[in-house]
């Protein structure tokens, strides 16, 4: 199998350096991403959430509730989308057999849509509370408006399946290769997942909106911008089991350093170092030998080591699953 990463439209957020660290004022705004994976298996693509749509781009207000658009003011650009990153690639969205879906939060479902033929695979308790539309929260962040594929979900009980690096209740899904796994890390929605992918002999998770800073999965001194602080406050659904469920990834990250990769879905210093390219840039566009991506290069500027090489320099912006491999369509 191989692994791209893509970011499906960022979101720029009110409170700037406030929320992602790194933006120089507290008056602009933030930037953060919103990182999907599309995976090359034998029996087809498979992508992990979806970002924003070509529909969310063109019909914002129709789709998106006023809350959001206002709060973190997402960056509609259609080439930004999923399906258009993947067609630069030289596939197509009937190239697309699985949805793996980490929560249906509409900046991680928008895209649904764009991919008729695919089945959409998630956690039943995930649903079943989206569903329920019972908060004004729940109403502003669970769009139904994005859900047309609803025919085609497939979900699975939480509270079955194996024991994974430490984790409970861990399962395979139907149909699919035995390497992509749905993880339960409830806390931020009542059916958050994870998704872990075993590729090269090495395993990367997903953890969604498990965490959203870098600095969170720090195993001496964990913390969070105070902006992001507060956005994980006002939209988690139990507490005490998202934090959990946050020292349970710095654990598994002291445990298994050498086999798992753990990465979150707004971090864009994660992003930019998986991929290799700043957050800007579809999939199909490889940067310069030399180039930096923005997020490093505003790092840098205030004087912060790189987090991911322990200060020795850049050199860990590269390691990227995607560098130097040729695409090919899925046999």
């Amino acid at each position: 199998m191989r692994i791209h990463h893509l970011n499906c439209i960022s979101t720029c957020p009110l409170g700037g350096r406030l929320m992602d660290g790194f933006t120089p004022s507290i008056l602009e705004r933030g930037r953060l991403a919103c990182h999907c994976l599309l995976i090359e298996t034998r029996r087809g693509l498979v992508l992990i959430d979806t970002g924003l749509g070509l529909q969310d781009v063109r019909d914002p207000r129709g789709r998106l509730s006023p809350f959001f658009l206002g709060l973190v003011s997402p960056e509609f650009r259609e080439e930004m989308t999923a399906v258009r990153q993947i067609e630069r690639m030289g596939f197509s969205a009937d190239d697309v057999t699985d949805i793996v879906l980490t929560h249906l939060d509409f900046d991680h479902a928008g895209g649904l849509d764009d991919f008729p033929r695919a089945r959409v695979h998630l956690l039943a308790r995930e649903r079943e509370h989206a569903e329920l539309q019972k908060t004004w929260l729940d109403r502003q962040r669970f769009r139904p408006q994005q859900w047309s594929s609803r025919g085609r979900w497939h979900t699975y009980a939480g509270a079955s399946g194996e024991r994974w690096m430490g984790f409970d209740c861990v399962r395979g899904l139907e149909g699919m290769e035995a390497d992509i796994l749905l993880v339960p890390l409830g806390g931020h929605t009542h059916g958050h997942a994870g998704v872990a992918i075993r590729a090269e002999g090495r395993w990367r998770l997903l953890a969604g909106d498990a965490y959203f800073h870098h600095a969170e999965m720090d195993p001496l001194r964990p913390h969070c911008t105070p902006g992001l602080r507060f956005y994980q406050w006002m939209m988690e659904k139990d507490r005490p089991l998202r934090l959990r469920n946050q020292e349970r990834l710095r654990e598994l990250r002291r445990t298994h350093a050498g086999e798992v990769e753990v990465f979150c879905s707004h971090d864009v210093l994660e992003f930019e170092r998986l991929s290799g390219r700043a957050a800007g840039v579809p999939a199909d566009r490889r940067a310069r030998a030399g180039d930096m991506p923005r997020a490093a290069h505003a790092l840098r500027a205030t004087g912060v080591p790189d987090p991911f090489a322990g200060g020795t320099g850049v050199g860990s912006w590269w390691t990227r699953d995607d560098q130097d491999a040729p695409t090919r369509r899925p046999h």
